[in-house]
Formats: structure tokens, C-alpha cells, sequence
């Protein structure tokens, strides 16, 4: 049975116009004044007033991932269930072998995970905490398996690499015409700071963990990466991109000719670093992740960029911990789990934050949250548009149902959210994944039918 979305409008990475959506099955059929040639049997939905975006993708999640000797208290159910009511239909998580461990085990762990239990769609990303001949002969398996993105990272000692690694790598995947994403912080200059802050008395204070991770440090990393990006001639992805000082980075790299793609998410948008200075411990320790929470001329200075096209993209790093995991740092903020809960909330935050609040278009939102995403990563056009034969992935936005934001309501294991008590700007609807209903007012009425998506290579 086909199903007509009738008397909204339609958000593409361009524009915003009034047209009705047909969809057969799985696909979009037709766009523009269909009625008239809709079959007798089609099933008639009336979203007047509303607008329809391509669905969300969220392209940096960590469902399932052991951190701090404890896991992420979202797992692929609750975490792709959560997703799917904030109108993520296609997420990207990482799939992360341990060192010494084959990228090949991380791949298979990773299907483990998430096979049979997501609500969305779903890929992933590579991540490369090894790096020798072995690996190198695994990255021709990776993307024949549709993995055709990976990240490093510059910090954190079970995982970060050394400069010659970053640089073998990043030839290795440029002639592949795979891509990689970069965590870009100086693991030095913290450990450093980390061990004078001990020595002050403030291992106990959650404030301590913005001051060990300066905008510098993220900032110093990106423009060294970006260095050895020169020297590799390959594309940069800058995940969870936080600061003014790492976008004059990006900026100085795209003058001399490189390929570099921003990506951010909501809380280095709305947030400041106030939220470290609670007086409530258990509170300010809910916002500790990394890179941490920065200036608000830092999220002015992201705004600018994304509408300028310099952040290409808005995702979550959903990396989500209980307030009892959380507590677990108390008394020493370095075993503080890091991460915050965020892919349920990303599209009401970015159209009130961003659209309502005239930061930014509804073009722009598009671009961010779909457009980008499906062409950065592989997916487009079967996602990340509402075009003729793409998938059927559509989320239906009421500009007028405003609510407040409550972590009690959320279907995140979190049990809370960093925004408690924002009032939003409209909400989302309805969300439809491949042409099936899957939220319905806030209720997920649908099914894990989440499929996998073997990706193709970047193509923004």
C-alpha cells in the first residue's frame, strides 16, 4: 500500500517548499502536487504545517562500548530506540578492536552488538589503534565489508598512535579512497596538567577536567594532524570539533589546499563551561566528556562556521553513563566516564537552537543533519535525501508542538539529559524508516527492523 504525506513541507539541502510526498514500500516515489495521481488505495497522512526532513543520521555514536571499566548504559536497542524517536533513522557507531586485536574481531564483535537489535539503520566506522603490515592488508576487507571510514586518535593511551602511524595510515587509506576521522587533543600536555591539578588539591573538583583539556590542546592536536594530513596528501575528518582556535586551524589547512571536514555536536553548541562549576557534584560531573565543554564565543564561533559551510556536520558522540557510573569519579574527576547522552534530543535542540533561534536555515539544519552526513560517509543518495528512489526515511516536524526536555521521558538508559528543562521549539511528530511508521507522537511504534548499511566512499 503506498502512503501519501500530504500538505507539508519538503526541507532539502537547498530549500524549503510546499510539496506532497509519495511513497511506495520502502522508496519515494514522487514529490510535488501528486494527489491526483495517487491510486484509490493510497493512505492519505496529513502533515499540514509540518515540515519533512530526510531522516537524521547520526554519524558518531558509541553504543555498547567499554569505558572506565564500566559499559555505555545504552546498548544498540535502547540506544537505536532512542535515536529513532529523535528522528535518527541511520547511525554510525565504531567499531573498536583493542590493540593487538585484528580490525577483522572489532568487525565481527561489532555485528554482535548490533545485529537483529537496532531500530534505525545502521553502519560503521573503523577504529585503528595498531598500526602494521597486517592492519594494512585488513583495509581491503573493511571496505569490500562497506566500512569506509575510520578514525585515530591522538589521545588516550590505549588507543592514540605515533605521528609515523597517523601519517602510514592515512597514505594506506588515501589510495584506498577510504577516510578517517581524527580525536584531536595533546594526551602530553594533559597528562601534565592532570598530574598539577592533583597536586593542588583539586582531584575531587569536576571543574578540574575542563582546565586538564584546554582549547589549545584540541587545537595544537588538529593543526599537527592536519600537518601530517599535508604530508599524506589524504581528507581529514575533525570530530567533535569544540573551539574558535581548532576552526582557525581547519581554516588555515583549507588555504593551502587540503580537504578538511568539521564536524560538531549540540552541547559545543548550546552549552557553556558554567555547567563544570555546579555546586552539585553529581551534577556538574553529568557534562564531563571530551573534549570538554567550552566558551560561549566558542559555540558563536561554531554557529558562524556552519553557516558559512565550514562545519559540515552536527552529530552527538552519544557516549551515554548513568549518574551512578558517573559517581564513580568522585573524589578523583580523571575516572569520571566521559560522555553525554544526546542522539534522542539532536534534532529538536539544533531546529530551536539553530533555526528558531535565526542561527541558522532550515536548509542548513538539512545539510548538517542528513545531507552531509549520507554524503560524507557513503550513504547518498539512498539516505540523507527525499528524492525519488531513496529510501523512504522521513521525519515529520511540528513547528508549533513546543515541550519541555525531561530525562524521565527519554528512552535512553542515561536516565537524564545534559538539556533537562530546555524548552524546545516545535517537536518531532512522526518518523518514518523506509516507509514503515516507527514514531508516532513520541510513542516508537515500530519494530528492530534496523537493516546494516555496507557504505560507499565519500562523496561530499
Amino acid at each position: 500500500m503506498k502512503k501519501l504525506l500530504r500538505g507539508g513541507f519538503v526541507v532539502t539541502g537547498q530549500s524549503c517548499r510546499r510539496a506532497d510526498v509519495l511513497v511506495d514500500g520502502e522508496k519515494i516515489e514522487k514529490l510535488g502536487h501528486v494527489m491526483a495521481d495517487a491510486p484509490w488505495d493510497t493512505e492519505i497522512v496529513d502533515v499540514s504545517g509540518c515540515y519533512l526532513f530526510p531522516g537524521f543520521i547520526d554519524a558518531h555514536t558509541h553504543f555498547d562500548l567499554d569505558v572506565c571499566d564500566t559499559t555505555t548504559a545504552d546498548d544498540f536497542d535502547s540506544g537505536t530506540r532512542a535515536a529513532i524517536r529523535g528522528g535518527t533513522t541511520t547511525v554510525v557507531d565504531f567499531a573498536c578492536p583493542n590493540k593487538g586485536e585484528t580490525l577483522a574481531h572489532g568487525l565481527v564483535l561489532w555485528h554482535e552488538k548490533a545485529d537483529g537489535k537496532c531500530w534505525c539503520d545502521y553502519g560503521f566506522h573503523m577504529t585503528i589503534d595498531d598500526w602494521n603490515p597486517d592492519i594494512e592488508r585488513e583495509l581491503d576487507d573493511m571496505l569490500a565489508a562497506g566500512v569506509t571510514s575510520f578514525k585515530m586518535y591522538l589521545t588516550y593511551p590505549a588507543m592514540m598512535l605515533p605521528d609515523r602511524a597517523l601519517y602510514e595510515a592515512l597514505v594506506a587509506l588515501r589510495r584506498r579512497g577510504g577516510v578517517c576521522g581524527f580525536h584531536c587533543e595533546n594526551a602530553g600536555v594533559i597528562d601534565a596538567r592532570i598530574a598539577e591539578l592533583k597536586a593542588a588539591g583539586l582531584s575531587d573538583k569536576v571543574f578540574a577536567h575542563p582546565l586538564a583539556r584546554p582549547d589549545y590542546a584540541e587545537a595544537e592536536a588538529v593543526g599537527r594532524v592536519l600537518r601530517i594530513a599535508q604530508a599524506a596528501d589524504a581528507p581529514v575528518i575533525l570530530v567533535h570539533t569544540t573551539n574558535r582556535e581548532a576552526l582557525g586551524e581547519a581554516a588555515a589547512a583549507r588555504r593551502r589546499g587540503q580537504t578538511v571536514y568539521v564536524e560538531t555536536c549540540p552541547q559545543y553548541l548550546l552549552l557553556d563551561d558554567s555547567v563544570y562549576y555546579d555546586a552539585d557534584w553529581a551534577e556538574a560531573a553529568k557534562y564531563v566528556c571530551a573534549p570538554p565543554i567550552r566558551k560561549k564565543a566558542d559555540a558563536d564561533a561554531l554557529w558562524k562556521a556552519l553557516r558559512r559551510g565550514e562545519v559540515q556536520t552536527i552529530s552527538t558522540d552519544h557516549c551515554s553513563f548513568t549518574p551512578a557510573q558517573k559517581d564513580a569519579g568522585r573524589g578523583d574527576f580523571t575516572k569520571i566516564p566521559g560522555g553525554l547522552p544526546g542522539v534522542e534530543t539532536r534534532g529538536e535542540l539544533i531546529y530551536t537552537g539553530g533555526v528558531a533561534a535565526r542561527r541558522m536555515s532550515l536548509a542548513g539544519m538539512c545539510r548538517a543533519l542528513s545531507e552531509n552526513p549520507a554524503k560524507l560517509y557513503g550513504l547518498y543518495p539512498r539516505k540523507g535525501a527525499l528524492e525519488p528512489g531513496s529510501d523512504a526515511d522521513i521525519v515529520v516536524y511540528d513547528p508549533k508542538a513546543d515541550h519541555v526536555l525531561c530525562g524521565a521521558e527519554l528512552a535512553s538508559r542515561a536516565g537524564y539529559t545534559p538539556f533537562e528543562g530546555f524548552a524546545t521549539s516545535g517537536s518531532i511528530r512522526s518518523v518514518y524508516l523506509r516507509g514503515a511508521l516507527a514514531v508516532d507522537r513520541g510513542r516508537v511504534v515500530g519494530a528492530r527492523n534496523g537493516q546494516y548499511l555496507a557504505r560507499g566512499r565519500c562523496a561530499l
